[in-house]
């Protein structure tokens, strides 16, 4: 099985067919999609300026996408790393239990759905890198009251989400499923509340 490096070449690769560019890119994703396969997948399509459904985009078009992908892959690898370096370091200084930001992580290890958003269509219009520089602050501060992405404050709790966890708060300005460790208790309470409003 190929990995996200020897896809990307095969991307840029003008000797490759197309289809194979195309096809390798998708295949990146099966490595690093942080809103989710499919809405990483539109997001790529929308900025680099070609259809999801269109199967011989402009390879230019191809690897603009590539690179976005590429920069936000290493600023969540980054992360990665500076995180496993403050674990080792708390675990020798002897708290052994992890945190709420640690049980969030464990389920994003890799970036996958990092900043999932459960409807594909619906995700922040930044580069990937910029959102995850945003959402890494966030993890990285106190909890808030607002999306760490676009600062909407219009968060509801949604059930039956395509991801684990299944159930949080998700923006309804940008569409991803907010991380709990980022948010207050208060503005958990108020995206629960938003919900039964929805639902009632």
């Amino acid at each position: 099985m190929a990995g996200f490096r020897s896809l990307a070449r095969q991307v840029r690769d003008p000797r490759c067919d197309l289809a194979l560019r195309r096809y390798s890119l998708r295949k990146c994703l099966e490595r690093f999609a942080p809103y989710g396969h499919r809405a990483t997948w539109d997001h790529l399509c929308s900025r680099a300026g070609f259809g999801p459904e269109d199967r011989s985009p402009d390879p230019a078009r191809l690897v603009a996408a590539l690179d976005e992908l590429e920069e936000a892959r290493a600023v969540w690898l980054a992360y990665e790393v500076e995180f496993a370096e403050r674990r080792k370091k708390e675990k020798h200084d002897g708290l052994r239990r992890p945190g709420s930001v640690d049980d969030w992580h464990r389920l994003t290890w890799g970036g996958f759905g990092v900043a999932w958003c459960d409807d594909p269509t619906v995700h922040p219009r930044e580069p990937l890198a910029e959102v995850l520089r945003r959402l890494i602050a966030a993890l990285e501060r106190e909890p808030g009251a607002e999306c760490p992405v676009c600062g909407g404050e219009r968060l509801a709790w949604k059930y039956d989400l395509d991801h684990e966890p299944s159930t949080g708060p998700v923006c309804t300005d940008c569409g991803i499923l907010v991380p709990r460790p980022v948010l207050t208790p208060e503005a958990l309470a108020y995206a629960r509340r938003a919900r039964l409003l929805v639902s009632a």
